[in-house]
């Protein structure tokens, strides 16, 4: 059974968009504890950046009372954002969770190595009769 997502933060942040002309365009951002959905304003299908093709969460600039900030994909894809700088700014949420994400990973892989290597340790072969 799958359970929604733990919702963390759920507002407006304006995505530069990748065409020619780099315009700012709204979003509704929903940051949960699987990554940042982004909804377009008038409804359409949303957009998922999950933290596991996310590498980092970079490039913050204070200009004018905002906060521009960008996305880093495993890829090397670039997304770039902006929020006001009011309160706890997005790009703090969005970092800490990934951090939170990928210290929640590499316990896991710990644990099955651990768990792999302990269980390949007791084969039996040595133990006497």
């Amino acid at each position: 059974m799958s359970f929604p997502a733990k919702v963390i933060r759920d507002g407006l942040l304006e995505k530069r968009s990748s065409g020619l002309l780099q315009l700012w365009k709204k979003k509704r951002c929903v940051l949960t504890e699987e990554g940042l959905r982004l909804h377009n304003c008038k409804g359409s299908k949303a957009k998922e950046l999950r933290f596991e093709r996310m590498a980092t969460v970079d490039c913050v600039e204070y200009k004018r009372g905002l906060v521009y900030f960008t996305v880093v994909m495993a890829t090397g894809k670039e997304i770039d954002f902006r929020c006001p700088q009011d309160g706890t700014a997005w790009n703090a949420e969005i970092a800490l969770s990934l951090v939170r994400h990928k210290n929640l990973q590499a316990v896991q892989t710990g644990r099955n190595r651990h768990l792999s290597t302990a269980h390949l340790g007791s084969t039996g072969e040595d133990e006497e009769l």
